[in-house]
């Protein structure tokens, strides 16, 4: 490309500075002859800075002046050449649209390829939301306390167990404090969580217990660290299973083993120790013979009893055991159970009474088993009545619901008021009566099993402490006309 010759005409700019600061000075010479009171230096002053203004006045006007200069002479060339030689607009057009284009195709790739990470990254985030979701969804709907804590303690998650267990609302408690929400008596599990995080524990086992409604409650206390990619924890996972029911069956199974244990070992103690007299011959006569056979039959049909108390319990539960149900007379009934009942209440001077035969007081019963509920509530009742008091079984016909019932009441030691609702639990014994008198916490329980799960009936309980108890059933009538065309 050829250069551009610059031409220019000469202005005389540097003369008209001259001139202008001879008159700058000149008229500050006139301004001081006119006041003569500023004295010399206020002139050189004056003058000074008058020279000064017009050698900047003069600088100024070169630089414009050299300015002017090539900007005519790029005027001129143009005008004489058309334009400068070698400058060729079609092909800078076509090689500045092939730029433009492939930094064109260079954006679009770009922007293709963020708009697929763009999808890649909301693809992840619904996954990873619908993993939370799932997430949650497992959390909330399980029974036990859950907890999610951060690495400052602060609570992410809790499930409505938790909020039950720890007395908040669950469901907003989103980053605020543990210590903040958990009540004083209850300090020790965040104590727990703070030190098992600081140990770094991928998973510990730990029991601790809580009183709730006055009541000690035992949770089954599992905690696990978070950890990132780093390996540095980020939060906490706690669970809290109350195991209180399970070491209140596993404490009543030990008492039931311990108390069948003794309850075996009694009887066939007695068994044994009369069997080894009989065959050692210290029973000399006859009269003495019977005594020792009596004491070891009572002792097996004692043991049998026990035995076939547990048996049937289990049956019963498990739906194996075989029914005969047959019409029966709850009187007669009563009154067979009441003769073998009496010798043992004759032991402890207990007076035990029967009633009047009831004209109609049939019910369809499997006959042995309603006998065992008989046995179970009278033997229980001189059990646990003190010598010279008195039980009483009776008979009542509702004709308006067309139902039996049995009352059992006795003048024993009764029963707490905390401990009526239990009373017809398997394997329970109210802990204040225990030293009244052994036994495995079976008997009520298999009444109450045959009454309501067996026979469709209803047991009822009411006592008062030092007055007596009065333990009752009730059961279907069998109509009349079914008993006459079974006859």
């Amino acid at each position: 490309m050829n250069s551009l010759k610059i031409k220019s005409k000469s202005v005389p700019l540097v003369p008209l500075g001259i001139a202008l600061a001879a008159f700058v000075l000149a008229a500050a010479l006139l301004v001081h002859l006119g006041k003569r009171s500023f004295g010399v230096g206020w002139f050189i002053i004056e003058a000074v800075c008058c020279l000064a203004g017009a050698m900047v006045v003069t600088w100024l006007g070169w630089c414009i002046h050299r300015l002017l200069e090539s900007v005519t002479s790029i005027a001129s060339q143009l005008e004489e050449d058309g334009k400068p030689t070698g400058f060729d607009n079609t092909n800078m057009a076509s090689e500045l649209a092939d730029a433009v284009a492939e930094r064109i195709q260079h954006y679009q790739k770009n922007q293709q390829a963020l708009e697929e990470q763009i999808k890649d990254l909301q693809l992840q985030i619904q996954l990873s939301q619908r993993q939370r979701q799932n997430t949650e969804a497992i959390i909330y709907s399980i029974r036990d306390a859950v907890l999610v804590v951060d690495e400052y303690d602060r609570l992410l998650m809790a499930n409505e167990a938790a909020g039950r267990l720890f007395s908040f609302d669950f469901s907003n408690v989103h980053l605020k404090p543990l210590a903040s929400l958990v009540k004083e008596d209850k300090k020790q599990f965040v104590d727990y969580l703070a030190k098992c995080r600081n140990s770094r524990a991928r998973a510990k086992r730990h029991e601790i217990e809580f009183i709730e409604n006055d009541r000690m409650h035992a949770f089954e206390c599992i905690v696990s660290c978070i950890y990132d990619k780093r390996e540095q924890v980020c939060g906490t996972v706690a669970v809290l299973h109350d195991v209180t029911r399970e070491k209140e069956i596993s404490q009543m199974k030990n008492d039931f083993v311990s108390h069948v244990s003794h309850e075996l070992k009694t009887p066939l103690a007695s068994i044994t120790a009369y069997a080894e007299m009989l065959a050692e011959g210290e029973a000399q006569d006859e009269k003495t013979r019977k005594e020792f056979y009596s004491v070891i039959q009572s002792q097996a049909q004692r043991l049998n009893r026990l035995i076939e108390d547990i048996l049937n319990t289990a049956r019963i539960e498990s739906g194996l055991i075989k029914i005969n149900k047959e019409p029966v007379s709850l009187t007669i009934l009563i009154e067979e159970q009441l003769q073998m009942i009496k010798n043992y209440a004759e032991e402890k001077n207990i007076q035990v009474t029967g009633q009047k035969p009831i004209v109609y007081d049939q019910v369809c019963v499997d006959r042995d088993m309603l006998a065992q509920v008989i046995i179970n509530l009278l033997s229980n009742a001189v059990k646990y009545t003190p010598s010279g008091g008195s039980v009483t079984i009776r008979t009542e016909v509702d004709d308006n619901v067309n139902v039996a019932i049995v009352k059992v009441t006795d003048t024993g030691v009764g029963i707490p008021p905390e401990d009526i609702e239990h009373v017809f639990d398997k394997f329970y014994r109210v802990d204040t009566n225990k030293k009244q008198a052994k036994g495995t916490g079976l008997g009520l329980n298999l009444v109450k099993q045959i009454i309501e799960k067996v026979h469709g009936g209803k047991v009822f309980v009411q006592s008062e402490v030092g007055r007596g108890s009065t333990f009752s059933f009730e059961l279907p009538l069998v109509a009349e006309r079914t008993v006459t065309a079974a006859g």
